[in-house]
């Protein structure tokens, strides 16, 4: 558990956590343990100083130590698990090491994991036990198991969207003990679903509209804790079969749906002007499902290493560093943080925000945030890039235009910790080496690996691990990070417009401009697609 402390307000953020020590550390090859500061002794005050202690090496070593937490904890870092608190644990640690004074902030999330696969049969008039490729659990279902009558409310399973369970009135009539078996659409499935717990059902069918592209099973969400009885969604078929007299079934379900308490880490520069903050993050919870090394120990580990660099470096811009909870349940941490910042009025003095979400994908691409949407226009795949987004895309491509690299772009596709921030208006960046997404032979040539294979087979699978990286990415995408984080520590004026000198010894390359070369990918990184921030919760 992560312990009580000093609650502080400034300017890391209201209802924060002091860290305060007294958290044991994992021990994972000695790493965890080390007592010494892992940051060079030195001032890496220019770019080739600090990427160089910014070592492919350092950043490996954060990664063992996270797939050893992960390993020791059922092999999941997932927020509200115990291995996500012991990656806290390492991260603080490190960060006192190096001379941080580390801010741990607490916050209440909605955690589900399903522990077993779901069982639904139809036990009269036909036995039939259903594939579990026809329907699916509920995010946010209650568990237990539910045996008797299946009585449908308010449908007579025909194709197309209804108001079925929508209505308290619908269940006028209906026996308390059975399980309800409502069909989609009109509103929320957590609507249905409580209206149908309200008078008694013992646990819930919701069956797909029967319209074209909507016959398979449901993969939906009760968007909360709070449904106790058991929640499926079903296809079309599954649910016209389980219409009619007499009929009687089971469901079975075995999940845990409850609030739990997760943190964010945040630790900043002694020096720098605390009115132009440059923030640099990166989601530290892995899903249930794995380990989460490429996604997103990889980043996790990369600010890990500049943070440790840099605590000798005299900034002219103050930097804070940030390990966010919960993005995997829809960048839950960083929107409590933004929240947080806006309600305390301390938001506007963030300058820009720089997000790493994925750098390590073994089947890489090298892709930068397409902060101007130029390549990909503001659409339902693609939020705006704040005034000064594109500055920041511009210089990661001239940075490895440098090192003769080619790169590609990737879309703000809402899908990653930079959403909250981008939509108070700050200017964000980052960079992405490919989740799900498909690569093309227009990349493969450009930057090596497999053409039609997955970037990340291994995305949010029990598979990424530490064999899911490549070391290659891993040190290419670190040398950049360092580069851009020390580049804006010294000057914003480009992005934001704020500040006009560069402080101490710190030189820009100059002298060349980017070439992005390579294919785009729309993914953007972080969450699955079907769990988008709040896609499921209308059910339209």
């Amino acid at each position: 558990m992560i312990p009580n402390a000093l609650l502080k307000r400034a300017h890391f953020g209201r209802a924060s956590l002091a860290f305060a020590g007294g958290l044991a550390l994992v021990a994972s090859g000695g790493l965890a343990a080390t007592a010494g500061p892992t940051h060079e002794n030195s001032n890496n005050n220019t770019s080739e100083k600090l990427r160089a202690a910014v070592s492919v090496d350092r950043v490996v070593g954060h990664l063992e130590a996270l797939d050893a937490i992960a390993d020791a904890n059922d092999g999941t870092r997932a927020s509200g698990t115990p291995g996500y608190d012991d990656s806290v644990a390492y991260v603080v640690g490190k960060l006192q090491a190096a001379g941080y004074s580390p801010v741990v902030q607490e916050f209440m999330f909605p955690y589900f994991q399903q522990l077993s696969p779901s069982v639904l049969t139809q036990i009269s008039p036909e036995s039939q036990v259903y594939a579990a490729e026809s329907f699916a659990t509920m995010t946010y279902s209650g568990a237990g198991e539910a045996v008797g009558a299946i009585t449908a409310v308010d449908t007579t399973g025909t194709a197309g969207a209804n108001t079925s369970g929508c209505e308290a009135t619908d269940f006028d009539g209906f026996a308390a003990g059975s399980i309800a078996l409502i069909q989609r659409g009109s509103c929320s499935f957590a609507q249905k679903a409580s209206n149908a717990e309200a008078a008694g059902a013992t646990a819930v069918v919701i069956f797909n509209t029967g319209s074209e592209g909507s016959t398979g099973p449901i993969n939906g969400t009760l968007g909360a804790p709070g449904i106790e009885i058991p929640v499926l969604g079903a296809s079309f078929d599954v649910g016209v079969s389980l219409i009619g007299e007499n009929v009687t079934g089971t469901v079975t379900v075995d999940t845990v749906s409850e609030n739990r308490a997760t943190y964010n880490v945040l630790a900043e520069t002694a020096t720098g002007d605390a009115d132009n903050v440059v923030m640099v993050g990166a989601h530290l919870d892995s899903v249930v499902a794995g380990a989460g090394i490429n996604d997103n120990g990889t980043g996790s580990a990369a600010i890990l290493a500049v943070a440790e660099s840099m605590q000798k470096v005299k900034t002219a811009n103050k930097v804070r560093f940030a390990w966010w909870g919960a993005e995997e349940q829809g960048l839950l941490g960083a929107e409590h943080y933004v929240a947080d910042l806006a309600e305390t009025g301390e938001l506007d003095r963030v300058g820009l925000y720089l997000n790493f979400d994925m750098i390590g994908s073994a089947n890489f691409g090298r892709f930068v945030y397409d902060g101007d949407n130029s390549a990909f226009p503001v659409g339902p795949g693609a939020a705006e890039g704040p005034a000064g987004s594109g500055q920041i895309e511009q210089d990661f491509h001239d940075y490895f235009a440098a090192e003769g690299l080619a790169s590609g772009e990737t879309a703000f596709s809402g899908r990653s910790d930079y959403g909250p921030f981008i939509a108070e208006g700050i200017p964000a960046g980052g960079l992405f080496t490919g989740a799900e997404g498909i690569k093309t032979e227009e990349q493969a040539v450009l930057f090596g690996g497999v053409a039609g294979a997955p970037y990340d087979a291994c995305y949010h699978a029990e598979c990424d691990d530490l064999s899911n990286v490549s070391v290659e990415s891993l040190d290419q995408m670190s040398d950049a990070i360092a580069h851009l984080t020390l580049t804006y520590a010294m000057n914003t004026t480009a992005v934001n417009g704020v500040g006009d000198n560069v402080k101490g010894n710190f030189k820009q390359k100059g002298g060349f401009e980017g070439n992005p070369l390579g294919g785009g990918t729309e993914s953007g990184g972080g969450l699955h697609p079907e769990h988008d921030h709040d896609s499921e919760l209308a059910d339209r």
